[in-house]
């Protein structure tokens, strides 16, 4: 069986945090209130309750060469789904970062890239080149 994942967030604006990931995102919507909201991100959900100012510092990491967000979350997608969504992405104005391959010719290759959203959470969406290496331990 395959299981999805749910994820509670704080959110500074919920009405800039429904126009991010349904509009721009193209998820698609869950319940919802007046102050928090539930979004289907490829199957798995996301749950933001308006909880107004709040303070993350984004510490960093090195992977490779590339210098990533140690705070973040992401979604794996299959190639097609990436591209498309990377494609349509970055023709808006939009912070997108480290668009790369990571592993690469080794065990979980994958392209991977990030966006900032309306709450200043980094958003990854990664799609493996070889699907039975997600969770590979050996790289």
């Amino acid at each position: 069986m395959n299981s999805k994942f749910h994820l509670a967030l704080p959110c500074i604006n919920i009405k800039e945090t429904r126009k991010f990931y349904l509009e721009i995102l193209k998820a698609e919507r869950g319940r919802s209130g007046e102050n928090w909201l539930d979004i289907n991100l490829y199957g798995n959900q996301l749950t933001f309750t308006q909880a107004g100012n709040f303070n993350f510092d984004f510490k960093s990491y090195r992977f490779s060469d590339h210098v990533l967000p140690s705070f973040h979350f992401g979604v794996i997608v299959n190639a097609e789904v990436w591209k498309n969504l990377y494609g349509r992405l970055s023709e808006m104005d939009l912070e997108i970062t480290t668009e790369a391959t990571f592993l690469k010719d080794r065990t979980g290759e994958h392209l991977s890239f990030f966006v900032r959203d309306p709450n200043d959470y980094m958003v990854e969406f990664k799609s493996f080149m070889r699907e039975g290496e997600i969770f590979a331990t050996d790289y």
